[in-house]
């Protein structure tokens, strides 16, 4: 199944699940209360989304210089604003995106594929860990001073559970690297080799996935680049959350932080549904946080989500879109 086709599919699977939520909390309701919201503040939600997109491609150009990969400040605005274009408009989310990104980077900075998919794929455990660490830190203040709904104790326990999962899996994984590389590339080869005649394949991917792991290797064992790479992680979250918190300001209502800051990273693990960026699935996901947390009508909180959501999912599609386009690349085939 070619992208489009794909992205035919996730388009109609977010559509119905908008469907769903407008009839639940009320269309005309969200509608009336997108109408209240205050210009300005909107205005500065668009700042923290720019805001959220230039720290997280900072991550990305420190990440590739560590790479001895340079590029400028500006470039890599854009190449990781495309990068996110890339996530958006492909099914399940950094899963669907990544290797499309990874070209990019590849095209952009004249560098091997495997640089590329080092660079990318390092921002996104990063952006993992770090928001593992705002999840436990804002759950365990927001304890402090309210009773935890059983909802997000759900949703906490599920989040920790499949970042535990997915650590346990990279784990093996990496412990066991060379040998599940030996064994995928024989497959690979042996299934390529029937339709087209080749004889080295089999080594060219080992050589590649090599390059690759040496990259991964030279990433982790830069202790200071590692720590600025994750305080850009922080602040990158952080901005996501004065953008949340900022759509709600917008329509007359002011939310806790620290239910902003678990939110966010939990409302963004929906986007691993096989939805273009998660489009429609992390919406619902924020209402069925934020709905019972806030105490806040639900129609309210979609409106808010919706401006929150416009900016931080439409700002890299509209930007991304255009650098990808300048870049010379379609990433929609």
């Amino acid at each position: 199944m070619d992208r489009r086709r794909a992205l035919v599919i996730g388009a109609s699977g977010t559509i119905a699940i908008f469907a769903v939520l407008l009839f639940l909390v009320g269309g005309r309701d969200v509608l009336a209360a997108l109408r209240t919201a205050d210009p300005q503040l909107v205005g500065f939600v668009v700042v923290a989304g720019l805001g959220w997109l230039a720290c997280w491609s900072l991550m990305l150009r420190s990440i590739l210089g560590t790479l001895d990969t340079q590029i400028t400040v500006v470039r890599s605005f854009f190449v990781y604003a495309a990068a996110v274009f890339a996530n958006n408009v492909t099914p399940f989310g950094q899963a669907g995106g990544e290797p499309v990104a990874a070209l990019l980077i590849s095209k952009v900075t004249d560098e091997p594929y495997e640089t590329g998919l080092a660079g990318i794929s390092a921002v996104d455990v990063l952006n993992v860990i770090s928001s593992v660490t705002l999840i436990l830190v804002s759950v365990s203040y927001y304890a402090t001073t309210t009773t935890v709904g059983e909802a997000v104790q759900n949703a906490v326990v599920s989040a920790i559970g499949i970042v535990a999962g997915v650590s346990l899996v990279l784990g093996v994984s990496w412990r066991y690297r060379w040998s599940l590389v030996e064994v995928a590339s024989k497959i690979v080869a042996a299934t390529a080799g029937r339709l087209l005649p080749t004889s080295t394949l089999d080594f060219d991917l080992q050589d590649r996935a090599g390059r690759f792991f040496g990259h991964v290797e030279t990433i982790a064992t830069s202790p200071a680049r590692l720590a600025l790479v994750l305080g850009l992680s922080l602040a990158g979250w952080l901005l996501q959350g004065v953008a949340l918190y900022l759509a709600f300001s917008a329509l007359g209502y002011t939310i806790p932080v620290a239910v902003v800051l678990f939110a966010i990273p939990l409302g963004n693990l929906a986007g691993a549904a096989p939805l273009p960026g998660g489009l429609g699935g992390i919406e619902a996901a924020f209402v069925a946080i934020l709905a019972p947390t806030t105490g806040i009508p639900a129609a309210i909180v979609t409106a808010a989500v919706l401006i929150y959501r416009g900016v931080i999912y439409w700002l890299p599609v509209g930007l991304g879109g255009l650098a990808a386009a300048a870049f010379g690349m379609d990433l929609t085939k």
